[in-house]
């Protein structure tokens, strides 16, 4: 049975997210195939290499998506918050092994769901199929983008980039501008950006100074979201 505060929850989740663009309907339904779990900060929902396939609904909180590099660093290859679905490339790929470490940030209200019952879930609803296929192409088409901008703009294009996406896809109003509610370090930002971290604190320094960010404890605001993609290079933001 769904309480008012998880009603109220499943409200706030974004459009853009697995979960917050599916129909009340199919979202209740989907929601009802999972076993309801919590996580604390720093518990590991899926690991790299491991031959689960599994999928997590994330009902709340946020998670971080990290892949271990040649060289022994870790390397952050994305965030995902309440209404984003993970380990979904997985589930459609019998046998593959894991290819991240999904991990929390804070604590996570999540449903585990069933590879074989998803499979079956998504078989009988065409909405539900979709959807996954379209997460699926969009995180393909960021990372083809990322490894783009890696090599063609300069670090504080990069950054305005991944600023200005969060703040579409994950912020919320206040009087100010968006709030970017998910708490990245530098050195995270850096990682998302391909960029050294004291490159990264000069290009927050200069984003502040011209007025288009501010940043506080676990909380980024973009204060001017049509400069700040301007200063990305990227076009207006849609409706």
């Amino acid at each position: 049975m769904t309480t008012e505060s998880e009603s109220q929850g499943q409200q706030e989740w974004h459009t853009r997210s697995f979960l917050g663009g599916l129909s009340e309907v199919i979202r209740t339904g989907l929601l009802r195939l999972g076993t309801r779990c919590r996580y604390l900060p720093g518990e590991v929902l899926i690991r790299e290499g491991d031959r689960t396939n599994h999928v997590v609904l994330l009902r709340s909180g946020f998670v971080k998506v990290t892949a271990q590099l040649d060289n022994g660093h870790e390397a952050l290859l994305s965030i995902r918050v309440g209404g984003d679905i993970v380990g979904e490339m997985a589930a459609m790929d019998d046998g593959a092994l894991r290819s991240a470490t999904v991990t929390a940030c804070g604590e996570i209200a999540a449903s585990i769901v069933r590879e074989s019952d998803l499979h079956f879930f998504l078989a009988s609803h065409p909405e539900a199929a979709r959807a996954v296929n379209r997460i699926v192409v969009r995180r393909l088409r960021w990372a083809n983008q990322r490894r783009v901008e890696f090599g063609g703009y300069p670090v504080k294009v990069r950054l305005s980039r991944v600023l200005a996406e969060l703040a579409v896809s994950y912020g919320h109003s206040v009087p100010r501008g968006l709030v970017i509610g998910v708490d990245l370090t530098q050195p995270e930002l850096a990682a998302l950006t391909g960029s050294a971290e004291v490159t990264i604190h000069k290009a927050l320094a200069e984003l502040r100074r011209d007025g288009l960010i501010t940043t506080g404890y676990r909380r980024t605001t973009v204060l001017d979201l049509a400069r700040l993609r301007e200063t990305a290079r990227l076009g207006p933001a849609l409706p």
